[in-house]
């Protein structure tokens, strides 16, 4: 059986989850990996989402506020072993969902060119590449996306 938690960043099961997504990017970011690894401290998340199956996390996501209309999405992670499932999906929805709620009108969110599959699923999902915001201005490795909600 499948559900949907609403916590925060001291939920034992993101914190472990996250672990596994950081290892996963020190990975495929290679030498940027300390760059990107900056801003991806858990401890500021108040809206984390966790997806669990049969009581075990198998995946994570979380929003954070990026400007008076906008949520930006961090630390989406699916294990392994449940990608292509639809959990990413239920999870994306759900902060979505979650933004509305807290009175936002799009979500931004920034991810690796190498990470195709993810690139793939945020335009899957409406996301709309937008110029590189913030810190990731002039990063060749991001792509910046937005969605209406």
């Amino acid at each position: 059986m499948m559900k949907i938690v609403r916590t925060n960043s001291e939920n034992k099961d993101f914190i472990n989850l996250v672990k596994y997504l950081d290892a996963y990017l020190k990975i495929t970011d290679g030498d940027e990996h300390d760059f990107y690894n900056q801003f991806n401290h858990i401890d500021v998340l108040q809206h984390v989402v966790v997806i669990y199956k049969d009581d075990v996390a198998m995946g994570c996501g979380a929003i954070k506020k990026f400007n008076s209309d906008a949520m930006e999405v961090k630390r989406m992670y699916v294990a392994p072993e449940e990608r292509g499932t639809g959990f990413a999906q239920k999870i994306l929805t759900e902060l979505e969902v979650w933004a509305k709620e807290l009175g936002h009108k799009k979500c931004v969110l920034e991810t690796g060119k190498r990470q195709k599959e993810a690139v793939h699923f945020y335009d899957k999902c409406d996301y709309k590449v937008i110029p590189n915001y913030g810190q990731y201005i002039g990063m060749e490795n991001s792509i910046c996306f937005e969605k209406e909600l």
